[in-house]
């Protein structure tokens, strides 16, 4: 039996509402802004849940490089090119590094995440 349950992903950023509100353009459901000075959390309509936790002396990581540790977004899209123009007029940013541009897209949020768009 497990001792745990999964609850949801939380990325630090310096301004919650502001990159909690980025991910909902992209992926759509409400905000849950109880605590937006330090917390605010996206719930999504498919129940996979994600939260934005406030850090004062945040620092973007690096990527590919992976400093520091870090962790990603994968967000399925059936068109690149449209998902692509979509995030970068919400404020995303490409990376220059592009591993497999034909299948999968990196860019930047803007706290400085790296999550990519998936061809589905």
């Amino acid at each position: 039996m497990p001792i745990a349950s999964f609850s949801l992903v939380a990325l630090d950023c310096p301004d919650t509402l502001a990159l909690a509100t980025f991910y909902q353009s992209i992926v759509g459901g409400e905000l849950d802004t109880k605590f937006a000075d330090l917390w605010v959390i996206l719930r999504s309509e498919t129940g996979a849940d994600i939260a934005f936790q406030r850090v004062d002396d945040y620092v973007a990581p690096s990527w590919p490089d992976g400093t520091p540790q870090q962790a990603h977004l994968d967000l399925d899209v059936a068109d690149l090119e449209a998902g692509e123009t979509a995030v970068l007029e919400l404020g995303a940013r490409k990376h220059d590094v592009q591993p497999s541009p034909d299948n999968w897209r990196v860019f930047l949020d803007p706290a400085g995440h790296p999550f990519c768009l998936v061809k589905i």
